[in-house]
This record gives C-alpha cells, sequence and structure tokens, in this order.
C-alpha cells in the first residue's frame, strides 16, 4: 500500500470509532409529577330555549344534534284561548266603535240646537263627555287586544344562542307550561371540566400547561380557569384546547395535570438498551472500563425540549454513560 494513503484511511476509520461509543452523563433534574384525571367535553354555555307561553306544542322543527342560530325559530306553542280572547274583543271593538258613531251625531245635533238658541250648554257637554268616555273604551280595548296579540307571538320558541341541540325533552303535541324547556342548545365553543381532587388543589394554577391524551396524538391544553366552590371534595376547572373532538358532548377525556415536581435522575433513550426483558445502561467506570448495569425504569419525560427517560434504581445522577456499547 502506497504509503500516501495511510492517513487517508487512517482519518477514515478515526471518526467511525469515536461515533462507535459515545460519553454521556445521567442527570439528575426536577422532574414533574402528573396526575391522571378523567374530564368531559362540553360546551362553554349550555341555555335552554323555554316556552314563553303555556299551551300546546303544535311545532317542532329541532331534534337532537341540531345546528341552530341564535334567534331561529324552533317550536310553537298554541294557546287556543288567546283566540276566544281576541274574538271577544274585536266584538266589543266594533260594538264601541258602532256607539261612538252614534254619539258623533248626537254632539252634531246637540251643536246644531244649540247654534239655534233650542238646546243648552250643559246637553251639549253631556253630549262630549259621552263621546270621550267611549273613546277611552275603545282605546282600552285596542291595548287588551295588543297584550293578547303580544302573547299569542310569545308563542313562538326562539333559540337563545347559537349552538348545537343536546336534548328535546319534549315531543310536538305535548301540553306545555310557561318556561318549561322546550330544548337545551349548547354554544360558545368546546372545553374540557375537570373534577379534581382537593388534595391537589394548591398545586393547580391557572395558565399551567396539561396533556390530553387523544385517541391519535397526545395534545397540549392550558388550564383556563379554577372555580373557587369544592363539590363532594373535588375542584372543577376548565381546560382550553386546540382541536378539541366536538363529535359528543359529555365524552370523557384522559388529563394529566401537573401537581408538583420531585428529582430523579434521567437519561436519554439511546442510553438504554434492552435485551431478554431488562434494561441495560453503559458506565463508564473510574478505571476506564465499561459496566453493563441493570436498570428499572420509569415514565418518559421532556427535559429542556429535549425527550428523556427516569431511571427508578440502578443509577446515580452524575455517572458517566457510554452510548452503543454492547
Amino acid at each position: 500500500m502506497p504509503r500516501f494513503m495511510l492517513p487517508v484511511l487512517l482519518a477514515i476509520a478515526l471518526p467511525s470509532a469515536a461515533l462507535a461509543e459515545t460519553a454521556m452523563q445521567a442527570r439528575q433534574a426536577e422532574v414533574t409529577e402528573w396526575k391522571a384525571v378523567f374530564g368531559r367535553i362540553e360546551t362553554r354555555d349550555s341555555i335552554p330555549a323555554r316556552s314563553r307561553l303555556g299551551g300546546t306544542l303544535v311545532d317542532l322543527s329541532v331534534e337532537e344534534g341540531s345546528r341552530v342560530e341564535r334567534g331561529q325559530h324552533i317550536a310553537t306553542v298554541q294557546d287556543e284561548k288567546l283566540d276566544l280572547k281576541l274574538g271577544a274583543i274585536d266584538a266589543q271593538l266594533r260594538a264601541l266603535k258602532a256607539q261612538l258613531e252614534n254619539a258623533k251625531t248626537e254632539l252634531q245635533r246637540g251643536e246644531n240646537l244649540l247654534s239655534r238658541g233650542v238646546a243648552t250648554a250643559q246637553n251639549l257637554d253631556s253630549l262630549r263627555t259621552q263621546v270621550d268616555v267611549i273613546s277611552g273604551q275603545i282605546d282600552a280595548a285596542e291595548a287588551d287586544r295588543n297584550v293578547l296579540l303580544q302573547q299569542e307571538a310569545e308563542g313562538a320558541v326562539l333559540a337563545p344562542l347559537s349552538g348545537t341541540v343536546l336534548s328535546v325533552p319534549v315531543t310536538a303535541g305535548a301540553v306545555v307550561l310557561a318556561g318549561e324547556t322546550i330544548a337545551e342548545i349548547g354554544g360558545g365553543g368546546f372545553f374540557l371540566r375537570l373534577a379534581v381532587p382537593e388534595r391537589h388543589a394548591a398545586y393547580l394554577k391557572e395558565g399551567d400547561a396539561i396533556r390530553i391524551d387523544g385517541s391519535d396524538q397526545m395534545r397540549d391544553g392550558r388550564l383556563a380557569k379554577i372555580y373557587p366552590q369544592i363539590e363532594s371534595g373535588r375542584v372543577i376547572a376548565d381546560v382550553e384546547v386546540e382541536g378539541l373532538s366536538q363529535d359528543f358532548v359529555d365524552a370523557r377525556v384522559l388529563v394529566r395535570l401537573p401537581i408538583g415536581s420531585t428529582k430523579a435522575v434521567v437519561v436519554p433513550p439511546d442510553a438504554v438498551t434492552s435485551r431478554m426483558g431488562l434494561d441495560f445502561v453503559a458506565v463508564e467506570r473510574g478505571d476506564g472500563s465499561i459496566a453493563q448495569r441493570t436498570v428499572v425504569l420509569g415514565e418518559p419525560v421532556e427535559l429542556d425540549g429535549e425527550p428523556m427517560v427516569e431511571v427508578l434504581s440502578g443509577l446515580k445522577g452524575g455517572e458517566k454513560l457510554v452510548q452503543g456499547h454492547e
């Protein structure tokens, strides 16, 4: 082999040998402790669409899962007594208008007689008063008629907000009371609502990052609000998550909350090898020799943006590791 080829071959061989074993160090760091709880997918607002009128539900145009817009007509409640009352007031108005025409005629006749000196001013004032009284009665009857028309218009049940119909507890043809729920509508977006044991309440802070175990991948969320009232030994909290599934309301989702931190020994995943059901790491001794040590691994963690794995036993922080050594 020519002599000028030897440095080139050494330059190629040395990096390969250096890459065969890479030194690293086991680190002792603060690791976040996560508490696994179940959250429910809920709508931000859940408002019932109520009947403002008591009567018979003659029309219902929505069902569970229907999309509605704010102010949309979703049902009609009819009270047959209102039609009878309107008919009575219309008859009363016709009678009053006939009396008013007669009173006006009498008033005009009285004015003519007064101009010829036949009637007295007292009789003329009585006729004017009669015309004013009948006119007032007509105004009162028309006001009563407007009230009945407004009550009839209130038979239309409107959606209080834009969203999805969650439940419809009544059917067409049912008799409903004023204030009874016709449909429950959820809107305002979707979020996760958690019920966390109160012993972990001191560790929860608004704005903390959380993890959501999705069916396809792990998602990140933010603890948006913590409610001050404890219910049945649990703290209620809301979590905002982007891309949250909106197929089902009240669906349960596994959520991991940060409840504290602890010191742990962590190593890169590449430093661990598995053989015959056991996990090993290559540790460099003080004399430069390398020993294979059996370790017990914990959960994967992320430290400074790098994936690491927790070592529960078999390794101490600061020990030198060798990657790629078998």
